[in-house]
C-alpha cells in the first residue's frame, strides 16, 4: 500500500492494490490499534510474528516505537508460552532447522538459506528453554526472539541474522506423545553423534560465512553449556548468553546497587539460588570484577556462596556446608540473594524480611524466567523489606505501590540490555574470539541517572534501549581495538560516528530504478 503510483506501474502492481497510497505512519497506527484490541499476550505474539513474515520494516518500527510494552511479548516472558505452544500455533517456518539425521549435509543445508551475507547465527537444541525445560525444536522460538532484538536494539540488519535449532531428539515425554510436535520422535542423542554434529554445525558455519561470523549458543543444557564454551571459545567467534550476557547484565546490576549504597563490590558478600550455568557465569564475571578491583582471586571467591535445589550450600571454591536457605543469611550476613533456580518462589517472606532485617539497603535479585519462575515478586520484595531493597528480576513486573504512597520502578535484568550492543561490536570490529573482558567492559551503570536509582531502577528504562545498545556498542569497539582483539582494518577513527553509521534503516527504499537522460548526445543522423 506505500508503493507510490509510478512503482505500482513499473512493477507491474497497478491495479492489484486499492488506489490509495498508504505512508507508513499509517501503516503502523492500524497496526498498533490491533494490537490494543488484543488481551491475550498468545495472540499478541501471533500477530506480531505474522506482520514480520509480511513486512520486517513495519515490524521493526512498531516494536522500536513501543519496545517496552512489546518485548515482553516477543522475548521474554510471552517467547516462553510460544515455544511451549509452537506447533499448535505454527503458520510457517522460520530459521534453518538441522536434525541429528543430517550429519554429513550441513553444508549443504546452509546453502539452502536464501541470504548468503550472514553475519550473527543464534543456535539452541531447545534443552532448557528459560525455566521452561527441554523443549526440542519448539525452542526455534528463542533463537527468532533473540535475533529480533539483534535489529530493534541494536539496528544489525534483519538478513544478516541467522536462527537456528539443533534437533537431536528430546526427553520431554508430553512432546513426544503430542502429535503437533514437530521435531524428531526420539530420545536425545547423547552420544558421540552429537558432538561429531555440533562441530560439523561449527566449521559449516565458518566455512560458509567467515571465521569472524558470531555465533551465540543459547538455551543449551548445564552438561553442554560450559563444556561447548570452552571447546570452541579459542577457534570461533562464540559466546553463551545464558553464562556471559546474564553475568553481564547482572554485574552491571550490582555495579548500580554499589552506586545507590556507596558500597564498594569487594565488599559485598553475595548468596546465589542456584549453581547452573548463569549462576557460574554470574560468579565468574563477579569475581573477576572484584580481581581488578584489588582482592586476589581467593578473597574474591570466599564471598560467593551458592545454595543449590538439594538444600545444599557451598562456597565457588568448594567449601560444602548443609544449611537452610534462611539459615545461610544468618550465618553469612549476605548482602545480595541472587536467584538463578528456575524453581519459583524460594525467596519466601521470611527470607525476603531476613535480608532487610541484615541489611540497609539489601539487594535481591530474582532472575528466573519467565515470570512464573522468579524466585519471588517485585511486590513482595519492596514490602517485606519496607521499600528498602534494590531488586531487579529477570522478567518484567508492574510498578509497586507501597502503604505509604511511595512509588518504586522494579529494574529488569534483561539480557538485551546486553547482547544486542555487544553483538553490533563484535561483528563491525571482526573479532575472531569473544574474551570475558569484553563482557566485563560491558556495564551500564554509566548509563543509569541519579532520578532513576532513587526511583528504584537498577536499569535504564527499556524505552531508551537502543541508545543503551548503540553506547555499549562505541565502548565494546573502543575496547577490543584498544586491546588489539579487531581484524577489521582500517580502525575507525570516530567510533561513535562508525557504529551509528551502520545501523538499518526502517524507512522503506524506493523500488524505482535510476531513471536519467544523456546529456549532449546527438541524436542519429537521417538516412
Amino acid at each position: 500500500m506505500a508503493f507510490s503510483l509510478q512503482e505500482r506501474q513499473i512493477l507491474g502492481l497497478q491495479g492489484l492494490l486499492p488506489p490509495k497510497i498508504e505512508s507508513q505512519d499509517i501503516q503502523a497506527m492500524r497496526f498498533q490499534r490491533n494490537l490494543k484490541k488484543m488481551t491475550e499476550p498468545l495472540e499478541k505474539y501471533i500477530y506480531l510474528m505474522g506482520i514480520q513474515e509480511r513486512n520486517e520494516k513495519l515490524f521493526y518500527r512498531v516494536l522500536m516505537e513501543d519496545i517496552e510494552e512489546l518485548m515482553p511479548i516477543v522475548y521474554t516472558p510471552t517467547v516462553g508460552l510460544a515455544c511451549t505452544q509452537y506447533g499448535h500455533i505454527f503458520r510457517r517456518p522460520k530459521g534453518l532447522f538441522i536434525s541429528i539425521l543430517d550429519r554429513g549435509h550441513i553444508r549443504s543445508i546452509l546453502d539452502n538459506w536464501p541470504e548468503t551475507n550472514v553475519a550473527a547465527v543464534v543456535v539452541t537444541d531447545g534443552e532448557r528453554i528459560l525455566g521452561l525445560g527441554d523443549l526440542g525444536v519448539f525452542g526455534m522460538g528463542i533463537p527468532v526472539g533473540k535475533l529480533c532484538l539483534y535489529t530493534a536494539c541494536a539496528g544489525i540488519r534483519p538478513e544478516r541474522c541467522l536462527p537456528v535449532v539443533i534437533d537431536v531428539g528430546t526427553d520431554n515425554e508430553t512432546l513426544l506423545k503430542d502429535p503437533f510436535y514437530m521435531g524428531l520422535y526420539q530420545k536425545r542423542d547423547r552420544s558421540q553423534l552429537y558432538d561429531d554434529l555440533i562441530d560439523e554445525f561449527m566449521e559449516a558455519v565458518v566455512d560458509k560465512y567467515g571465521q569472524d561470523t558470531l555465533i551465540q549458543f543459547e538455551d543449551f543444557g548445564n552438561h553442554n553449556a560450559f563444556r561447548l564454551m570452552r571447546k570452541y571459545r579459542e577457534k570461533y567467534c562464540t559466546f553463551n548468553d545464558d553464562i556471559q550476557g546474564t553475568a553481564a547484565v547482572a554485574l552491571a546490576g550490582l555495579l548500580a546497587a554499589q552506586r545507590a549504597i556507596g558500597k564498594p563490590i569487594t565488599e559485598h558478600r553475595i548468596l546465589f539460588c542456584g549453581a547452573g550455568e548463569a549462576a557460574l557465569g554470574i560468579a565468574s564475571l563477579i569475581t573477576m570484577s572484584m580481581v581488578e578491583k584489588g582482592l586476589t582471586q581467593d578473597e574474591a571467591r570466599k564471598k560467593i556462596w551458592m545454595f543449590d535445589k538439594d538444600v545444599k550450600i557451598h562456597c565457588i571454591i568448594k567449601i560444602s556446608v548443609t544449611l537452610v536457605l534462611y539459615e545461610t543469611l544468618v550465618t553469612l550476613t549476605c548482602c545480595l540473594c541472587a536467584g538463578v533456580s528456575g524453581a519459583g518462589r524460594l525467596f519466601t517472606h521470611d527470607v525476603l524480611k531476613k535480608m532487610g532485617t541484615l541489611n540497609k539497603r539489601p539487594i535481591i535479585f530474582a532472575l528466573s524466567n519467565p515470570t512464573t519462575k522468579a524466585e519471588c515478586t517485585a511486590e513482595d520484595a519492596y514490602t517485606l523489606t519496607d521499600g528498602r531493597c534494590l531488586f531487579a528480576s529477570g522478567s518484567p513486573f508492574d510498578m509497586v505501590t507501597l502503604a505509604d504512597g511511595r512509588v518504586f520502578t522494579p529494574g529488569q535484568g534483561n539480557n538485551a540490555y546486553i547482547f544486542p550492543g555487544v553483538a553490533l561490536a563484535v561483528i563491525l570490529s571482526g573479532v575472531r574470539h569473544i574474551s570475558d573482558t569484553v563482557f566485563l567492559e560491558a556495564t551500564l551503570a554509566d548509563q543509569l541517572t541519579d532520578e532513576e536509582l532513587a526511583e528504584g531502577r537498577l536499569y535504564p528504562p527499556l524505552s531508551n534501549i537502543r541508545e543503551v545498545s548503540l553506547q555499549m556498542a562505541v565502548k565494546v569497539v573502543r575496547f577490543v581495538y584498544a586491546n588489539n582483539m579487531a581484524f577489521r582494518y582500517p580502525e575507525p577513527k570516530d567510533k561513535d560516528t562508525f557504529v551509528r553509521s551502520t545501523v538499518w534503516d526502517i524507512n522503506y527504499d524506493s523500488f524505482l530504478p535510476d531513471i536519467y537522460e544523456w546529456k549532449g548526445m546527438n541524436p542519429a543522423p537521417d538516412h
